[in-house]
């Protein structure tokens, strides 16, 4: 898809519904999802509320729900790659309530084509976004109104890695890792969190598959899909960093002590 139109945008500047959307949160709601799949979730329903996520749940009891923050009654799980990673999901229904990913991707359910994604599916959300003729993608920057550098750097390398065969991750992980939510996250000003989740959001294309979500009646539902396995070989050809100089340049281990 070579000349992509891309915008980025907050939540709260979306005007209109966009024919194609890309909805990031890297620290932590699509990071956590592409976690969740890799443990075996089925699918993941994204709740309108908390009061939507309970409901679900009292209704489905062999659904699993997560929410941000620390662990609360009627959740079985927290927003934490580190802490889900070690969670058996097998076959079953997750649903999801977040601050700032699921409410951005609630607000563009009426797009043809939603992509939810993070820096551990970033290329194989490229890779969905250079399969489409449709050259117009907004990019939607779910934290801080639309600020969150975390964001807007990973929304930027995805559409850059959508164009330009060789893009190099560093500066844009950098830019997360110095972020307000890394900081954050690494000096446990939020709650429900796990020592390496800065590190686990910051993986480059950790999963094979993008995240799709569609409306399954009255729900946003989010399922993988998965991509060619050669394009990720490529992708992971073309990165010119290797994984312990991308760590040193983006500060992870400076953050974690």
């Amino acid at each position: 898809m070579i000349g992509m139109d891309s915008r980025f945008l907050g939540i709260g500047e979306l005007v209109e519904t966009p024919s194609v959307a890309v909805v990031v949160d890297v620290m932590s709601a699509f990071t956590v999802a592409p976690w969740a799949f890799a443990q075996g979730a089925e699918k993941i329903v994204l709740a309108e509320s908390l009061d939507e996520a309970r409901a679900l749940k009292a209704r489905h009891p062999d659904w699993a729900a997560l929410k941000d923050g620390p662990p609360a009654s009627g959740f079985d799980m927290v927003n934490s790659p580190g802490l889900l990673r070690s969670v058996d999901l097998g076959g079953r229904t997750v649903v999801q309530k977040t601050t700032a990913g699921t409410v951005g991707a609630l607000a563009v359910k009426e797009a043809s084509l939603v992509l939810c994604a993070g820096f551990v599916v970033a290329e194989a959300t490229a890779q969905v976004l250079r399969t489409r003729e449709n050259t117009g993608v907004t990019f939607v920057v779910t934290g801080e109104d639309g600020q969150a550098d975390e964001d807007l750097a990973c929304a930027q390398y995805i559409a850059r890695r959508a164009t330009e065969a060789r893009t190099d991750a560093t500066e844009f992980l950098r830019r997360a890792a110095q972020s307000r939510a890394a900081a954050e996250l690494a000096q446990g000003v939020r709650q429900g969190v796990h020592p390496d989740d800065v590190a686990l959001c910051l993986e480059v294309d950790r999963f094979p598959f993008a995240m799709v979500a569609t409306l399954e009646g009255s729900l946003m539902v989010l399922r993988p899909e998965t991509v060619p396995s050669r394009g990720l070989l490529r992708a992971a050809q073309l990165r010119s960093t290797d994984e312990n100089e991308v760590r040193a340049a983006s500060g992870v281990d400076k953050l974690r002590r």
